[in-house]
């Protein structure tokens, strides 16, 4: 009797344990939030291999990364220039609703300014939910605002270095000194090795970090200045693309005969140099030849910085985002730069990977830089910021989302354009339009405003156009352009 009543005892005690253990396993371990990646190309086109844009293109660590994530082949920019365009991706909010349609100081975007005032600016939003921060290079205009990264490594370098005389363009082109300024853009072989590049320098800050282990997720930004103007880099990667075999864009000489004259004073830009100089001179094929040599070169950097990544504890849990400001004209519409609403100059790369997301998707429904913000809180499980303008994309990623989306791209007041999957419409301030069918012509020579045929999804598209259109923040201008010095005299003294 003894030994059953023992037995009987011990087998109680077993089933006890046995369930006080099974009540243990199942309490829920604490998800970790995952760390954020997040790369900025300046001036940065489509020209990526992947999406096979351009033949003498050479992007492998690009592409190699747009299998294994989301790549969005339609994306655009929320205006065609650096400071409005970083200042609307970096709060969330479009330029119609802040005024920030020039450039602006990092530090002044919340000053004088009721839509940005008390915004939250997104590494800032991370920090607040928990994450170390650290950010060098070009992220805002400049690098960022005063105190926004636990770890900032600055803005490097300008646009530098600069060799002592420049190799072809003088920077006025044919411009009035006073009324236009200086551009960077020039184009050559320099300096003779990568560690003299700030993207190389900047790297290295980006590696040594990369290597280190946290007590908690890391936001880390990385701003590349390549492939802004000016277009130098080493002569090996110039190498890379043989002059030869270098092919141009398509260009019509009679391009801009059918559009508003606004659109004519936004793109008269006398100190960049124009198509048909270009054409003339020869030096159309080394422009091309140059901007993709300073796109490779930017590729070797990014894939430096994932091979390291990919063989860090990091490697699994880190959400990773490229995107760029907005495209770059090579000659499209008559000149070289960004600085319009034409297709080339608001289309650029936007690019996730993370865990949870589908690989070597390739999206060709538009989408707006402005969904980087609300997508990547939705990728790390944070709560959705209210004051975001922008939607995130992560449905869509995920097939989820059968929505028909646009794409809305700002430049100056009351100046907008709307692109869907098919067409484009712009309307300007004083109620000039183009309007184009991209399936029947993708590089948009023939404006189709006056149509009869399109004026059904004309005025569909019309009825998006952003109904907040503020007038110029204070702080932000762009005396590079004569018609937005004017724009913001006129329509401030209005107000």
């Amino acid at each position: 009797m003894k030994s059953s009543h023992f037995y009987i005892i011990g087998l109680s005690l077993f089933v006890l344990c046995a369930c006080v253990d099974k009540k243990k396993t199942i309490v829920p371990e604490k998800k970790v939030a995952p760390n954020v990646l997040f790369i900025s190309v300046d001036d940065l086109n489509n020209m990526l291999g992947i999406l096979k844009t351009h033949p003498n293109t050479k992007t492998p660590n690009i592409d190699k990364l747009a299998s294994k994530g989301v790549l969005f082949s339609n994306a655009h920019c929320q205006a065609p220039l650096c400071g409005p365009s970083r200042a609307s991706i970096m709060s969330g909010l479009r330029p119609s609703t802040t005024g920030i349609y020039g450039m602006i100081p990092d530090d002044k975007i919340r000053s004088d300014n009721p839509a940005t005032k008390d915004i939250v600016f997104l590494p800032e939003y991370f920090s607040e939910n928990g994450y170390h921060t650290m950010g060098i290079g070009k992220l805002f205009h400049s690098h960022a605002p005063e105190g926004m990264f636990d770890e900032s490594g600055g803005r490097v370098a300008r646009f530098g270095p600069y060799p002592d005389e420049r190799f072809v363009w003088d920077g006025f082109g044919t411009s009035d000194r006073k009324n236009h300024g200086r551009t960077n853009t020039d184009w050559g072989a320099f300096p003779e090795v990568d560690s003299l590049m700030p993207d190389h320098k900047s790297v290295n800050w980006a590696i040594d970090r990369l290597n280190r282990n946290y007590d908690k997720p890391f936001f880390m930004g990385i701003g590349f200045l390549r492939p802004h103007v000016p277009l130098y880099v080493p002569q090996k990667w110039f190498d890379m693309h043989p002059l030869d075999s270098m092919e141009t864009v398509a260009y019509r000489a009679d391009d801009l005969d059918d559009v508003p004259p606004v659109a004519l004073q936004i793109n008269d830009l006398p100190m960049m140099p124009s198509t048909d100089w270009a054409i003339k001179s020869g030096e159309w094929p080394k422009i091309i030849q140059a901007y993709l040599a300073c796109v490779s070169f930017v590729d070797y950097e990014i894939g430096r910085m994932l091979d390291v990544l990919e063989n860090s504890a990091h490697k699994d849990k880190t959400v990773i985002v490229l995107w760029s400001d907005h495209g770059y004209r090579l000659g499209e519409k008559g000149t070289f730069a960004k600085h319009a609403l034409w297709e080339s100059a608001t289309k650029a790369p936007l690019l996730f990977v993370a865990p949870n997301l589908p690989a070597g998707k390739v999206i060709d429904e538009p989408a707006e830089m402005l969904s980087i913000y609300p997508s990547l809180l939705e990728l790390c499980g944070l709560p959705a910021y209210e004051r975001n303008e922008g939607k995130s994309l992560v449905p869509l990623m995920l097939g989820k989302d059968k929505e028909t989306s646009v794409a809305i791209t700002t430049f100056g007041m009351n100046n907008h354009t709307i692109k869907s999957k098919r067409y484009r419409y712009i309307r300007y301030e004083d109620g000039g339009e183009e309007f184009y069918d991209h399936r029947n012509d993708p590089n948009e020579f023939t404006n189709q405003a006056n149509n009869p045929e399109y004026q059904d999804e004309k005025s569909a598209l019309k009825k998006l156009l952003p109904k907040t259109n503020a007038v110029w923040d204070p702080n932000s201008s762009y005396a590079f352009q004569p018609y937005f010095v004017e724009q913001k005299a006129r329509t401030s003294e209005a107000d």
